[in-house]
């Protein structure tokens, strides 16, 4: 099978790559970053269609996604991928979403105080992004797949077939100035028994509270305007007073570190194919805050036109 290049080792480059070798392709994927630096790095990573658009295409790649991570955390637990139940509450009388009917145990449930129609519950598959990462780095290796480091300045024009996955770099590498960025900020607390996920996007900030095998993951902001990489300390601590009123429980807990990362968010996710110069290209960048949960579809459909150009 032909030689193909994807350009990007964040959790959308890596799955597509993944798929690619599946399909019988060697395939070679740069990255300016190691994986475990990249933006992914920093994502909640419970599977939840978020900041990503347009929907009817989003809920498609996230409703075949949700299967491959439900399937993963069932049969391959070392992926860090399991199934966690949880609610995002002050939804009140919303409409059930697109996805309800696919994700595990849906259900209404009480919001505070008693009130009927408050939230919505259900299990979903949370990954643990320092483990996931390094699960599909195995997989890329495994297939027989090469992760170089090397900086671009833009695509290559020399014929090779390639899915341009490079989420936030997209923006000088093509150029793509529909490209912006919402920075999020988020606290890793020491695991203390909490078994649940709690959403609420009812604020100006959402609030969320993830807890995985080792730690907890608490967040968050979505600031267009804020480009900064470092993490702030007042920002942080707000952070984390709102999520204690979300889960009194986090009172009291170890913060272990603080990290940043800057979504890569566009009007539209860019899942499309075009020829620049000699080399035939498969856009597939700008999922926003649903990287993960948009990851496997939107690999799949990629891989499907890479296919396609050959």
């Amino acid at each position: 099978m032909a030689g193909v290049r994807v350009i990007g080792a964040g959790v959308i480059g890596l799955s597509c790559a993944v798929r690619l070798l599946e399909a019988g392709h060697e395939v070679t994927v740069l990255t300016e970053q190691d994986p475990q630096q990249t933006t992914s790095r920093v994502a909640g990573a419970l599977w939840y269609p978020y900041l990503a658009a347009p929907v009817d295409r989003v809920t498609a790649w996230g409703v075949r996604t949700l299967a491959e991570l439900i399937r993963l955390a069932e049969s391959e637990p070392e992926s860090g991928v399991h199934l966690v139940d949880g609610t995002e509450v002050g939804v009140g009388e919303l409409p059930d979403p697109a996805w309800a009917a696919d994700v595990l145990d849906f259900r209404r449930v009480a919001g505070r105080g008693g009130e009927p129609g408050g939230g919505w519950a259900f299990a979903a598959p949370l990954a643990d992004m320092s483990v996931y990462l390094g699960w599909l780095v195995r997989r890329v290796e495994v297939f027989g797949g090469r992760i170089e480091r090397r900086r671009l300045q833009a695509v290559p024009d020399d014929g090779v077939p390639t899915v341009v996955a490079a989420g936030l770099g997209a923006r000088e590498l093509l150029p793509d100035p529909s490209m912006s960025t919402a920075r999020g900020q988020i606290l890793l607390l020491r695991q203390f028994g909490l078994t649940r996920w709690t959403l609420d996007q009812t604020g100006e900030q959402p609030v969320y509270v993830f807890p995985r095998e080792k730690d907890i993951v608490v967040g968050g902001t979505s600031d267009p305007a804020d480009t900064r990489i470092d993490p702030d300390p007042a920002i942080g601590a707000a952070v984390l007073d709102r999520a204690v009123k979300l889960v009194p429980e986090l009172a009291g807990a170890q913060v272990r570190e603080h990290r940043v990362g800057l979504r890569p968010v566009r009007p539209a996710v860019r899942l499309a194919a075009e020829t620049l110069g000699a080399t035939p290209v498969v856009h597939c960048y700008g999922h926003g805050g649903a990287g993960v949960t948009l990851s496997w579809g939107c690999a799949d459909e990629a891989a499907a036109l890479l296919e396609a150009s050959l």
